[in-house]
């Protein structure tokens, strides 16, 4: 294998979930067929989508959703709109989706979809057309009781109300349960918004508590700035953590003092990024995960931290609210190093919980308050959290083979009790 071929391997997402899902087997002393079985997605679909853009012509995008697996329930996972979507990438995230569920007792197997296009440069009518024809195009592989897609990077609860409207049209009933991640008035579940990062902020305190230090006076960079990552930093700055730097697709803001992440996201709405924030300077992005923290929260894309710069990182705590931020190698460097690491498949399973909540009302027409889905959100999280620190200590290996090894040993179980081993 030439360094070309070797660099383009370590970098593939597809290859990187198989290195986790391999160890994992081996770990657990699993038969070689649950990796088999596991290696790849049960289904993929590839689609063609032809939209009349406002200009008159006629675009084709090109569309996916990979169904990872059923054995533990109905597939589930987000839909992602970015120029960057690739095959192999959406094979991972929906594998990495099955251990998600998996990781906290969910009863869904994992899915993930994406389409091919840069949803910053259409407009709202182009964008509506996009979701109602891929839409079109996987209805017959969809459906509340086979694969039920929610909101990813670059969609959101408008996206999925036009989707589960388009769907429900096809149909000839109304759907609610298709999609979660939806508006209120159509069917959504409030807390959902801020699930992930509650979800992430309930790991980083729970870790914290297990590591034996203090949140409050703590600091934290949040690479993203999205939703995940702008609530995240509000919600740990009300625990007192002090948000030294911040990022998003444009730029970022570093301030050693601390910045109000309340004031950063109006910072953001107003100027459309988080560069230029009132008292902060900019970093070389090269430098910018590297910068002294207590905590790092990378709220982006893959293949963020990396052997190239795992050796530079100075956070005592990592906490994954995207997914497959870390490589392999580089989660090796940071486990000999001393620093913890908060796999994505358990700091950003909040999402899904409260999706799962969504969609159970949707199939019950019945609707919980705020409160008792955080509740159940807290419970499901820290029963999670204490699982998987429990499994570190016991095998004395790092979190993210902690996890692995709870949400592939439960999938193990779902498949050789329906007789597929």
């Amino acid at each position: 294998m030439n360094l070309e071929t070797a660099m383009a391997h370590r970098s593939n997402p597809l290859h990187n979930a198989q290195q986790q899902l391999l160890r994992a087997v081996e770990q657990l002393g699993l038969e070689r067929t649950v990796y088999e079985v596991l290696k790849e997605p049960e289904r993929v679909v590839v689609v063609s989508i032809p939209v009349r853009m406002d200009d008159g012509s006629l675009r084709t995008f090109i569309g996916y959703r990979s169904q990872h697996t059923l054995a533990t329930g109905p597939a589930k996972g987000g839909i992602r709109f970015h120029p960057d979507v690739t095959l192999d990438e959406i094979k991972a995230l929906s594998m990495w989706m099955t251990f998600k569920c998996a990781v906290v007792q969910l009863p869904f197997g994992g899915g993930k979809g994406g389409v091919v296009c840069n949803p910053k440069q259409m407009s709202r009518g182009e964008l509506e057309r996009l979701s109602r024809g891929y839409i079109r195009a996987i209805a017959p592989f969809i459906g509340p009781e086979r694969d039920i897609p929610a909101p990813d990077v670059y969609t959101d609860a408008q996206v999925m109300a036009w989707m589960m409207d388009e769907y429900s049209r096809l149909t000839g009933n109304d759907s609610p349960g298709v999609i979660t991640g939806k508006p209120l008035v159509i069917g959504g579940s409030v807390g959902r918004t801020e699930a992930t990062a509650l979800g992430c902020v309930i790991t980083i305190r729970e870790a914290a508590n297990f590591l034996g230090f203090d949140l409050d006076g703590a600091t934290a960079v949040i690479q993203g700035f999205g939703n995940a990552g702008s609530i995240s930093a509000r919600l740990l700055n009300e625990l007192g953590v002090r948000i030294i730097a911040v990022s998003d697709s444009s730029g970022n803001a570093y301030d050693p003092d601390g910045m109000d992440p309340v004031e950063l996201l109006a910072h953001k709405q107003r100027t459309g990024s988080v560069r230029g924030f009132p008292g902060s300077r900019e970093v070389p992005p090269e430098e910018f995960l590297t910068l002294p923290c207590d905590i790092l929260v990378p709220a982006a894309l893959e293949n963020q931290i990396t052997a190239d710069n795992a050796h530079k990182i100075q956070a005592r705590l990592i906490a994954e609210a995207a997914n497959g931020p870390t490589t392999p190698e580089a989660d090796t460097i940071l486990f000999d190093r001393g620093i913890t690491v908060i796999p994505d498949i358990l700091a950003s399973a909040g999402g899904v919980t409260v999706s799962y909540f969504e969609w159970v009302q949707n199939l019950n027409r019945w609707y919980w308050g705020e409160e008792k889905v955080n509740r159940r959100l807290e419970r499901a999280m820290v029963r999670a959290c204490q699982r998987v620190f429990s499994l570190g200590q016991q095998h004395k290996v790092n979190l993210r083979e902690a996890a692995y090894m709870a949400a592939v040993e439960r999938v193990a179980s779902a498949l050789r009790a329906r007789g597929c081993l």
